[in-house]
C-alpha cells in the first residue's frame, strides 16, 4: 500500500527546546497505526509538528507525496488530515449538531446533510443529542462530537491524540470500537496513546515512542504481547481488558 503519512528525521519542541528527536515513521494508505507511549514522551508534540501547529527544526512531514512544509494546520486539513486533538476544545455553549457543523463550514447544504448523517450513522446516540448543549454532555459523548467535527471534513486520514483520556473503560470500548467500523470503511487512521492495550488491540502496526524517540516498531499484536512493554504501558490496562472482553 502507498505511503499516506510519511515523517522525514523530523525534530521539534518548545522555546528552542527539542521534545522529538528525529522521528521516522510512515502510515500507509487504508491502514491503522498507533504509536504508545508514556505521558511525557512527547506523542502531542509529535501531532502538532504533524499538523503544523509547531514548527519544525529539521525533517520533512509529507502527505500523500505532498511535502507539508510551512502550510498552516486550515491547509493540512483542507488536504485530507482530519485531527482530534487531546481536550477536545469544543465550543460548551454550542449544540452538538452547531459544534459538527463547524467542521463542514465550507460545505454546500447538501454536503453539510450528507456528513451530518454519516456522523450520526457512526454515533448514532449523537443523532439522539443533536440539539443539547455541547457542556451537559458526559466526556464519552464529548469525544464521539470531537471525533465527529474532525470527520466532517472528509479526511482521508484521521489522527486522534489520546482518545480514551478520561474516559470510563466501557465507553473507551465504544470508541474504538466506532473506530473500527471507520477503518473498516477504509478509513486511514493514526492514533497516540498512553492506553497501550486499547490502541494496539485496535491498530494493525504500532510505534513505541519514548523520551522524544522511536524505539521500536512492530505489528501491533507482537507489541500487545511483548512482556517488557506489557509491565511498562499494557499491563496499566488490565482491569480495562477485562471489562472490554475480547477484541
Amino acid at each position: 500500500m502507498p505511503e499516506l503519512l510519511q515523517l522525514q528525521q523530523i525534530s521539534g519542541g518548545y522555546h528552542g527546546r527539542t521534545v522529538v528527536h528525529e522521528v521516522s515513521l510512515s502510515v500507509a494508505e487504508g491502514e491503522a497505526v498507533a504509536a504508545v507511549g508514556a505521558n511525557g514522551a512527547g506523542k502531542t508534540t509529535l501531532l502538532r509538528l504533524i499538523m503544523g501547529q509547531l514548527p519544525l527544526s529539521g525533517g520533512r512531514v509529507l502527505f500523500a507525496g505532498r511535502d507539508l512544509g510551512r502550510l498552516p494546520t486550515f491547509e493540512r486539513v483542507r488536504l485530507g488530515i482530519g485531527y482530534v486533538p487531546e481536550g477536545r476544545a469544543l465550543f460548551p455553549e454550542m449544540s452538538v449538531e452547531e459544534n459538527l457543523e463547524i467542521g463542514a463550514y465550507r460545505a454546500s447544504k447538501a454536503e453539510l446533510r450528507q456528513c451530518l448523517d454519516y456522523i450520526y450513522h457512526v454515533f448514532p446516540k449523537l443523532q439522539r443529542l443533536r440539539r443539547a448543549r455541547c457542556r451537559l454532555l458526559s466526556g464519552g459523548e464529548q469525544q464521539m462530537v470531537t471525533v465527529g467535527r474532525a470527520l466532517m471534513t472528509r479526511p482521508r486520514l484521521l489522527i486522534l491524540d489520546e482518545p480514551s483520556t478520561g474516559l470510563a473503560p466501557r465507553v473507551v470500548g465504544e470508541l474504538y470500537q466506532a473506530l473500527r467500523v471507520l477503518h473498516s470503511g477504509g478509513l486511514t487512521v493514526f492514533v497516540v496513546e498512553q492506553n497501550a492495550y486499547a490502541a494496539l488491540r485496535f491498530a494493525q502496526r504500532g510505534y513505541v515512542f519514548e523520551d522524544g524517540h522511536i524505539t521500536r516498531v512492530a505489528p501491533a499484536t507482537e507489541l500487545l504481547h511483548d512482556p517488557r512493554l506489557a509491565e511498562s504501558y499494557v499491563g496499566r490496562a488490565s482491569p480495562m481488558a477485562r471489562s472490554q472482553g475480547p477484541a
